[in-house]
């Protein structure tokens, strides 16, 4: 007796597992090529499927790439507000915000560039999602930062929006770095980074007596 078609995926791959596999495949190659540079076809090539199965499954190249988008959006946004969320802002909580965002993307690093890709077309669906995520992280970011200025005495609006900026960049480039750097677990790199924070504050100058 065949399969039903509602079950059945390409050469007898049950359907949520070949769109599993398509979303990994795209996330993949839209996380190294950006939305402007991947190919539908090396998607396709990567699954062993046709581009008219992809199509088939999710639609135009802008509709995949909001498939891949959401989850990934969904689980650093969750994982972030987790780690925000343990005991309030301490001093700690930029190394407990890092190590949420290195265990979310252990196994799918490139998923960060999917997304922070600059190449995606203006006005449409996937910048808007995209968007709206950037504004809930950096809301988080902006919250988080004011809170650990407030700590140490400056009410400043002005340097708790500096310093997002800075946090911002840093946690964009720590990843770019960890990347590049596969061998790096993300406790490593969490360690990693308690190193280097602990020897930037070793660096810098307290007030002047």
């Amino acid at each position: 007796m065949a399969t039903p078609r509602s079950k059945a995926g390409t050469k007898g791959v049950p359907q949520h597992q070949r769109r599993q596999q398509i979303l990994a495949a795209a996330t993949q190659e839209f996380g190294t090529s950006g939305y402007a540079g991947a190919s539908l076809t090396a998607i396709a090539g990567r699954v062993g499927v046709t581009k008219t199965l992809l199509h088939q499954y999710f639609g135009t190249k802008e509709e995949l790439y909001v498939a891949c988008l959401v989850p990934v959006g969904d689980r650093l946004l969750g994982a972030i507000r987790e780690a925000m969320g343990q005991g309030g802002t301490t001093p700690d909580t930029p190394l407990r915000v890092l190590d949420g965002i290195f265990t979310a993307l252990e196994g799918r690093r490139e998923a960060w560039f999917v997304l922070y890709d600059t190449s995606l077309p203006p006005g449409g669906e996937a910048a808007r999602r995209a968007a709206e995520y950037w504004s809930a992280i950096d809301r988080l970011a902006a919250g988080g930062t004011a809170d650990l200025l407030r700590a140490t005495g400056s009410g400043d609006p002005l340097d708790a929006d500096a310093l997002t900026w800075v946090w911002r960049d840093l946690v964009a480039t720590l990843v770019r770095w960890w990347v590049k750097h596969p061998e790096q677990s993300p406790a490593a790199m969490t360690q990693r980074c308690a190193r280097l924070f602990a020897a930037a504050a070793a660096l810098t100058p307290g007030p002047a007596s």
